[in-house]
This record gives structure tokens, sequence and C-alpha cells, in this order.
């Protein structure tokens, strides 16, 4: 068994990857499945908008990739669960809301889409998973990208008129106040910047389950994923 071997089959014994686009439940899933396993939770969507935050406040050009590439690599990024919740720390202050305005969520797909920032982003999300008894992680390129060789991979989905009123939820939750129409223009858009971008876009694994949580509760496809895992 060569190194590269035996690194692959050591993450395929720790962690589960779970993709799917901006309200198909991938977020609750996977803190649920972390809760219940005592598995570190990684939410690598929270990064890059901590990414884009601090390239907003740092006045960094959006279009500027290897200005976006340099800035990966000066700030400290930081997720830790704290009462059932994911604090997102940047350079040690806490950004947990200021990350999901509209202000950052507009413009994360700027800093998703370079290669340069995703290859260094890749390296910690692997960093991470390293050392523990396991790890979920979610976003958008888990299974196919960050984690190939991960044991266990799900790709959740669900209709978009449920994604989007499950989005308007969790915006009036966190006090922001959206019409529908807004949400409905943003989930589109997202997922049509998700899909197509040339640096590691969104799609199901081809060894991945693929759910359809649109008539299911939290518990319900926790239930199914729980069932699928060998742990």
């Amino acid at each position: 068994m060569s190194p590269n071997d035996k690194t692959n089959n050591e993450q395929r014994t720790n962690v589960i990857a779970i993709d799917g686009p901006a309200g198909s439940g991938k977020s609750t899933v996977a803190k649920e499945l972390a809760k219940r396993l005592g598995f570190l939770y990684v939410d690598t969507g929270a990064m890059y908008r901590a990414l884009t935050l601090a390239a907003l406040k740092a006045g960094v050009n959006l279009k500027d990739e290897e200005a976006l590439a340099r800035l990966t690599g000066c700030v400290n990024i930081q997720l830790k669960m704290q009462a059932q919740s994911l604090k997102v720390l940047l350079n040690g202050k806490d950004v947990t809301m200021a990350i999901r305005e509209q202000s950052v969520t507009k413009k994360v797909y700027y800093v998703a889409g370079v290669a340069g920032v995703r290859s260094k982003m890749v390296k910690l999300q692997r960093k991470l998973a390293e050392g523990v008894k396991g790890a979920v992680l979610e976003g958008r390129d888990i299974g196919s990208v960050v984690f190939p060789n991960a044991k266990y991979k799900f790709y959740l989905d669900a209709r978009v008129g449920k994604r989007i009123k499950r989005r308007f939820k969790e915006l009036r939750q966190m006090g922001q106040e959206l019409s529908a129409e807004a949400i409905t223009q943003d989930i589109k858009k997202r997922d049509k910047t998700d899909t197509t971008r040339a640096i590691a876009p969104l799609l199901k694994a081809k060894d991945a389950v693929c759910i359809d949580t649109t008539e299911l509760s939290i518990e319900e496809v926790v239930e199914q994923v729980m069932a699928k895992c060998c742990i």
C-alpha cells in the first residue's frame, strides 16, 4: 500500500460528505449528524463567506484573483461549535451573523470561483478533518473535490419552491426582511453560478446517495443518512 493509498483509506473512514444547493437542508442535517456522532462539523460555505467579508473589509478588488488568493493565506478563519450553534471567527472576531448579510451573500461567488482560493481552502478543510474521531463536511464540492474518497457521500436536494420557503424562513429568523421575489432571484442566481463555475462546480458525486428533502423533516433526512452510515 502506497502512502497515498493509506491517506485515502484513512479519509474514507471518518468523513461524511454532504453536498447540495442552497435551501436543501444540508447545513441543519450536517450539524445534527455531527452532534449525534460526536464528529467535527465543518460548514465550508461559511469559510468562503468569511473570506468574502475579509475582502470587502480590506477593500480588495473581487475581480483580482491573485489578490484574493493572497488574502486567503493572510486571514485566520476558525469554526467553533458553541451551544449547538456554529460560531465563525475571522482573525479572532465573531462574524457569524455578518457573513450572512446580503452584502456578503451577493459577492461570495467572486471568491468561490477563484482557483487559488479554493486550493488553499481545500487544504485547510482536509487539515480540519485530520486527527479527529470523524468529521461531517457540507458544501458544494465536498464529495467531488475536497474528499473524493469519503466513504459516505450524500447529495441533498429539494424542489426550488421549497428551498425558497426555507430560505425565507431562515432569513426572517436572522432578522433579515427580504421579499419572496428577492429570495427567488437570489436562489436561482446562486444555483446558476454554483453549477456553471469552471472551478469545483456544484454537482452530485457519482457514488453519492441522493436524497430529495422536499417532503421530509430534518429528523427523517438524518435518519436516512444514519441508516446508510455504518459508524
